[in-house]
């Protein structure tokens, strides 16, 4: 897909700002005894081990921008890495993981289960992910990094992915003490493709090649506004995985066959984003072409509301996409600026008019969680609508991540020497462009 960039004044400076801002999460939101980092700023949040993972991403981060210093860096991580390696793996219910793997939230001040959640699988690979980063980066010969290297080592290999599928091909979306695995597996294009390349290439429990091939079975190809693209209806599913992993020039067998890579697919699926806010079936204020990115966001429901003779149902937090929904007319920014590598052309213009035309929407921790036109707000100061009032990890993580892959691509080119990232690519089929042959 080709288009002709548009012209537009929106400088380093702008960005860099947005990042460090963001940034600014994981260093005043962590808690420094044990790395818990909140899954929102919301009054008694738990920890969510997404968003530790993404703080382990970022620290490298803001190293190389003088966010925080290297010293400071190598200590929230060693920190982190201490607690996980030290903390309880059992099959009690109050224990922090099982099997090499974590559950979704954890107590900020305990680091145990909290709210009866399941132990994630996919979240899991976010805090492993994080886990390696931290490992490639912190390379020198030093106490600290030393053992930084060996505890990311450790963690990730004590993940038992073959456990993980519960005896069948896919994994298993997770476990709970009591109940056991829950019903769903990985199936269908997501975000759980870096989940897959971890497990293959994990050196004591990876799965088997098979399972990634049982996987891309399931995929579904679409064309949408007259762009054909591997499906998945959130923008997120489209982005987190690339966080770490360059995509560009690489192919599996699905994307071969389709003369495609994930990179370019994630741009394809940007432009969807961008033709569904402009097309508006369901007619919500705001959209248009600079203004969209529907994905996993909060939102003002639940509640419905009769807004202009239409009756509207509106959601919390749920995972919206394009084009069958759920869509409420809640739109997420950080969804465009994780879009940013992918289409620049497209995504600045929106940074851009999002910062003229939404000042509301700018915080202390850079952009807002996301927002709501068309849902009936307070009007107060000229508010348009309904405002999140919270941030949440899993917004500002990849925020701060996808400018700088797109800034200066750090973090790409530091996890294409991961080993464990060539391995678990090499056993999926992927080859080209810089994964060279072993």
């Amino acid at each position: 897909m080709k288009t002709k960039p548009e012209q537009v004044s929106l400088g380093a400076s702008k960005l860099a700002q947005v990042q460090k801002s963001t940034f600014a999460y994981f260093l005043k939101e962590a808690n420094p005894a044990n790395g818990m980092i909140p899954d929102s700023t919301r009054e008694n949040s738990t920890a969510s081990i997404a968003a530790i993972g993404f703080a382990l991403t970022a620290y490298p981060v803001g190293v190389e921008r003088s966010f925080l210093t290297r010293a400071e860096a190598s200590k929230r991580t060693l920190t982190t890495l201490r607690f996980f390696r030290e903390s309880e793996q059992s099959t009690s219910p109050a224990a922090t993981g099982y099997q090499g793997f974590y559950y979704h939230f954890l107590d900020m001040e305990t680091g145990r289960r909290a709210r009866e959640c399941e132990l994630s699988t996919i979240d899991s690979a976010f805090l492993l992910a994080g886990m390696l980063t931290a490992g490639r980066y912190f390379n020198r010969d030093t106490a600290a990094e030393r053992e930084i290297r060996e505890h990311a080592a450790a963690l990730y290999a004590r993940a038992n992915w073959r456990w993980a599928q519960n005896g069948k091909a896919k994994v298993s979306h997770g476990w709970k003490p009591k109940r056991g695995f829950e019903k769903y597996v990985w199936e269908g294009y997501s975000e759980a493709l870096i989940l897959y390349v971890l497990g293959l290439g994990a050196p004591d429990f990876p799965l088997p090649a098979e399972s990634y091939e049982a996987w891309t079975s399931s995929y579904e190809w679409k064309s949408l506004f007259g762009i054909e693209f591997l499906y998945a209806g959130p923008l997120f599913i489209h982005q987190l995985s690339h966080l770490w992993i360059d995509f560009r020039g690489i192919q599996d067998d699905y994307m071969r066959a389709h003369g495609l890579n994930y990179f370019d697919n994630s741009r394809r699926a940007t432009y969807v984003q961008q033709q569904y806010a402009i097309a508006n079936p369901r007619k919500f204020k705001g959209y248009d072409k600079y203004c969209w990115g529907i994905t996993a966001s909060d939102g003002p429901g639940p509640a419905t509301r009769k807004i202009d003779g239409v009756k509207r149902k509106f959601f919390d937090y749920v995972a919206r996409g394009v084009p069958d929904g759920p869509d409420d007319g809640t739109l997420a920014p950080w969804a465009m600026l994780a879009s940013l590598p992918f289409a620049p052309e497209i995504v600045l213009p929106a940074i851009k008019y999002f910062d003229d035309t939404y000042p509301e929407m700018a915080s202390k921790y850079g952009f807002k969680c996301s927002f709501n036109p068309t849902f009936p707000g307070s009007d107060k100061g000229g508010a348009p609508g309904w405002i999140s009032q919270g941030y949440y990890g899993l917004d500002q993580g990849p925020i701060v991540m996808m400018i700088e892959n797109y800034r200066s691509g750090f973090l790409w080119r530091l996890l294409r020497d991961s080993p464990e990232i060539q391995r678990g690519l090499r056993r999926a089929g992927f080859s080209g462009s810089w994964l060279t042959a072993p």
